[in-house]
């Protein structure tokens, strides 16, 4: 997922897509541990992918906070 993407999305979208992601990590660190994930680059992109709408979700909130003062 491309930083542009992600920044087109709507902070509710984004909160949705967080919520989505972690599921996803989750799933795949329960694969992982029992030896059927094939790819282990998954875990890792996935992991960059939350950091990526988490950046972009603080961005926003400090963005707020700066107009609000």
């Amino acid at each position: 997922m491309k930083k542009n993407d992600i920044k087109s999305l709507t902070t509710d979208e984004l909160n949705a897509k967080l919520a989505e992601l972690k599921t996803e990590l989750f799933n795949l660190r329960f694969s992982h541990a029992t030896g059927n994930l094939q790819n282990n680059m998954q875990l890792h992109n996935v992991k960059k992918d939350i950091a990526r709408v988490k950046t972009i979700l603080r961005e926003r909130e400090l963005k707020a906070k700066k107009a609000e003062v």
